[in-house]
């Protein structure tokens, strides 16, 4: 074991850079040239082929089967020429991960022989076994069937030799068993919401687009430590191992230069990225050792998480060809900061308006501060919604800590809009006039247009508002970005239902109060919605320290959700509010809600009881043998300096060694009997039938037990003699060379 640990490590600290050779054309020569984007589509398909694919795309039209075996022929014939073989449905289940069965262009030709063929059915439908994938009791497992059905709103791309068709997977009895289909229902939901409010102040608007800018980070570990590490290999994060002397403290690795074997892998990954049609806009150095991001430029949602996923695929592949593992786990280290995936989010016009910007206009800025109250009223209302959208069992490890945003969720605005939304609040009778026919002024505070720099950032804020979007910062680094984009663009989607109704019922009575024409009417009615808004909204606002105990005592006097466990944080999806948003949009169901809680707390149950098992293997077979071998020549060396030494000098000389050898005893039958303990925990919660109540009873019962086991192990890794001790220590782990 000694031999192999430092052989692991030498070598590790010897590997060069690969030679990545860039393509010869510029970025924007090679982007997209694994995509069958519009530029493909327009050069393969007929043109009237091409325009209803556009009207697909850009308007929701139905796609028409004759259209399909035209689009599937096109999309053959550049598939070939790019030496595609095969093709497959690429979808998301609800595993976190893709999902993907490659099937052969070939068919029989009738006369012995074989022909390639890819039909417009093929393209639209298929039908793979579902029986392995989680359905939370929607179906049984011996009901195999399920369906894919092509998404054409997202590009279908190139890997390999094989043609990726992005699809959303549902039951044989239209339940949604994927993250796409409900994403696409709620995308869905906010356009219609977001587009009714916009004719308020432009009725030209057709369309409103929500948009995702993903910031993607992850750490970098060298392949062969993560090979020498079994909990990294079987969990993604360590379950041991004592703080390196040297971590971030120093903060030397933020924005660093970025080490030569990272560079490699970097230009080696953004290639494949950019031909993918992911535009990798940023990379750098993340402030713990050996973590790093990269974060695209702003795209429609359902095509961000799209990319997202690709590019987590791809980053696996790219890093293993450098030598590398990623590892997308929040905390895979202790003591230093996780990672996270801020999902930066904004809505806007088809005619190229923001709406969380604000404008050069009174009636841009009340539609600014309109989008803005709205979105915070959706996140208010469902703030517990929002924190168990983002939740896992890896997640909780990292929210709370090291600047990740705690579980309470709440809006940082910073100064500027918070005293607009005050001043709207508040200001008297003559608040709102209006300037000639068809104008509006409003006695308001200037805002430039531009918000960025009008106050410091507070990044203990899960929501926070930056200018002209809203960023999330607290999804987790390996989630599906489709789980937070869903629970937000339903609750905005509702918000935004609600507060036109309600406009819509008091523009009546304004203009009786006003004797005026229905364009005064109708705003002094949305101002007059605001008010109340802006009140009943308020305690989701808050710009001070979310890591603070103070602020988790106001919190919970304010009705915010400071829920701490993860079993029942899954919970609110199940909350009548939640239930009635959903449906209500036409979302999801009730019984699709149920089915996806069963999945979670399933899931939540599967990854303690591996990481628990894990640690007892590694506890029992690799810490304890190891600290009594250490022991054992300890106690070795006491009784040579006995034999050799007078009684007196040799006690003093054995000391050192005696309370070492006392140590290792106490901190070995520790770990046995916690071992033990968690052993015992398991069975008792494996009782469980329930998936709500084990999980509840693993994170009660089992989990806390996993620290305390790792607490002996980490203070025996400080006195075991290093060339023994048999798993790469964190300052092995951290720093690349």
């Amino acid at each position: 074991m000694e031999a192999l640990r430092f052989q692991v490590v030498g070598e590790a600290f010897k590997k060069k850079p690969l030679d990545v050779k860039a393509p010869s054309e510029r970025p924007c020569e090679y982007f997209g040239k694994k995509v069958f984007n519009r530029e493909k589509m327009y050069k393969y398909l007929p043109k009237d082929v091409y325009e209803k694919m556009v009207d697909v795309i850009d308007n929701g039209a139905r796609l028409d089967r004759t259209v399909a075996d035209a689009v599937a022929a096109g999309i053959k014939q550049w598939a070939t020429e790019n030496g595609v073989t095969h093709y497959t449905h690429w979808f998301q289940p609800l595993t976190e991960g893709t999902a993907e069965k490659h099937d052969s262009f070939i068919e029989h030709d009738g006369k012995g022989g074989m022909v390639e063929e890819f039909s417009g059915k093929l393209l639209v439908q298929q039908e793979p076994d579902a029986s392995s994938f989680p359905s939370g009791g929607i179906r049984s497992t011996f009901e195999a069937r399920g369906y894919s059905a092509w998404d054409p709103t997202s590009p279908v791309f190139i890997i390999d030799d094989t043609l990726c068709i992005p699809t959303v997977f549902i039951s044989y009895s239209g339940e949604a068993l994927d993250y796409k289909a409900p994403l696409l229902r709620a995308l869905h939901a906010v356009n219609v919401a977001a587009t009714d409010v916009c004719h308020y102040f432009d009725p030209t608007v057709k369309k409103v687009t929500s948009n995702l800018g993903w910031e993607q980070e992850y750490f970098l570990v060298d392949e062969g430590l993560y090979a020498a590490r079994p909990d990294l290999l079987l969990t993604g994060r360590t379950l041991m191992g004592h703080d390196s002397a040297k971590n971030q403290q120093m903060d030397d690795h933020y924005f660093g230069s970025i080490p030569e074997r990272v560079a490699a892998f970097m230009r080696d990954l953004e290639i494949q990225a950019l031909e993918l049609g992911v535009p990798c806009k940023t990379r750098h150095n993340e402030v713990a050792p050996n973590q790093f991001e990269l974060a695209p430029i702003f795209e429609e949602t359902n095509l961000a998480v799209d990319h997202n996923m690709l590019l987590m695929s791809v980053m696996k592949r790219v890093a293993r060809k450098h030598g590398f593992r990623v590892l997308l786990h929040e905390k895979p280290f202790a003591g230093i900061n996780g990672s996270g995936k801020h999902n930066n989010w904004s809505l806007s016009t088809d005619n190229g308006v923001l709406l969380h910007a604000p404008g050069k206009t009174p009636e841009a800025n009340l539609r600014f501060a309109t989008f803005i109250v709205e979105t915070l009223m959706g996140v208010y209302k469902h703030n517990g919604l929002l924190k168990a959208s983002i939740m896992s069992a890896t997640n909780a490890h990292r929210l709370g800590a090291n600047e990740a945003p705690p579980a309470i969720v709440s809006s940082f605005l910073g100064k500027q809009v918070s005293e607009l939304l005050d001043h709207i609040e508040t200001a008297d009778k003559d608040f709102l006039a209006m300037a000639g026919k068809q104008g509006l002024k409003m006695d308001i505070p200037e805002i430039p247009e531009l918000l960025i720099d009008n106050t410091d950032r507070n990044r203990t804020s899960p929501f926070a508002f930056t200018g002209n979007r809203f960023e999330f910062r607290a999804v987790g680094s390996e989630a599906n970005c489709a789980s937070a984009m869903i629970a937000l663009n339903s609750a905005v989607a509702e918000a935004l239902v609600d507060f036109k109704k309600r406009v819509d019922a008091r523009i009546p009575e304004f203009e009786k109060k006003l004797a005026g024409t229905e364009h005064s009417a109708k705003f002094h009615a949305i101002i007059d919605v605001l008010r109340e808004d802006i009140k009943t909204c308020k305690p989701i606002r808050f710009d001070g320290n979310g890591y603070s105990d103070e602020w988790v005592i106001e919190a919970e006097k304010r009705g915010l959700d400071v829920e701490k466990s993860c079993p029942k944080i899954f919970e609110r999806y199940l909350d009548d509010a939640s239930v009635k948003m959903f449906e209500s949009l036409g979302v999801m169901t009730k019984k699709e809600l149920e089915a996806r809680n069963e999945v979670k707390w399933e899931t939540y149950t599967k990854k303690i009881q591996i990481e628990a098992r894990v640690l007892g293997d590694l506890s029992m077979n690799h810490i304890i043998p190891v600290a009594t071998s250490y022991q054992s020549q300890l106690l070795k060396n006491v009784e040579n300096m006995v034999a050799v030494f007078p009684v007196d000098k040799a006690e003093k000389l054995n000391a050192r060694n005696l309370k070492i050898i006392e140590e290792i005893a106490e901190r070995t039958s520790a770990i046995e009997k916690g071992v033990e303990e968690l052993v015992n925990a398991r069975k008792l919660a494996n009782k469980i039938e329930g998936e709500h109540e084990k999980a509840i009873a693993y994170h009660d019962k089992v989990e806390p037990k996993l620290d305390e086991i790792r607490y002996q192990i980490d203070k025996l890794e400080l006195i075991v003699d290093d060339a023994l001790w048999p798993l790469p220590k964190y300052r092995e782990l951290l720093f690349i060379r």
